[in-house]
């Protein structure tokens, strides 16, 4: 009777010591100045909380709950940011389980904290795919094809007739340039 529990109390000592040897993961800083202009950054602190899933791969697989704040574009930004994270530990190696994923915006600064905190590991299907897999997977399905930027300087060259260019790519020359009408 005496060495079960002997062994029971060992196995939940040495649990308990795993769970509090995983280092934590670091938290990140997001600057808003290089995502927004200077006129729409919120001028209020702002703050925001995810709890997530994750799977092995350390790959969000979904949303649990969120507590949002007053800004509706702050709370999309965070939590399109929340679905394509990777949260593992500093050494590289992913802990399926409940994450809690908190956004802190400073408005002196203009940045934005992100804190991870691992609630309980487990849980959670390890095997999960990951939130934008299954979005990306959507996508093709409907034979809708990814956002791409809309036609600028870089696109021009597609959009001309003419030879197109392989390997390096050369700029045409000023007399080129100076023929060509404006459109």
């Amino acid at each position: 009777m005496r060495a079960p529990a002997c062994a029971a109390l060992w196995a939940g000592v040495l649990a308990f010591a795993l769970l509090a040897a995983t280092p934590a993961p670091q938290p990140a800083r997001i600057d808003l100045t290089k995502i927004q202009p200077k006129a729409l950054q919120p001028k209020v602190p702002l703050h925001t909380e995810f709890i997530v899933a994750v799977n092995k791969l350390g790959q969000v697989t979904k949303i649990v709950s969120l507590k949002p704040s007053k800004d509706r574009t702050y709370n999309l930004q965070t939590g399109g940011n929340a679905l394509q994270a990777f949260i593992r530990t500093p050494d590289g190696k992913a802990i399926p389980g409940t994450y809690r994923l908190t956004y802190d915006y400073n408005p002196k600064t203009a940045l934005v904290h992100r804190g991870v905190a691992l609630i309980h590991a487990g849980g959670v299907d390890p095997n999960a795919e990951g939130a934008v897999n299954v979005m990306m997977e959507d996508v093709k399905k409907r034979g809708l094809r990814p956002v791409s930027p809309p036609p600028g300087p870089a696109r021009s060259a597609e959009m001309t007739p003419g030879p197109q260019p392989t390997g390096k790519l050369r700029l045409p020359s000023l007399q080129q340039i100076l023929k060509t009408p404006a459109p």
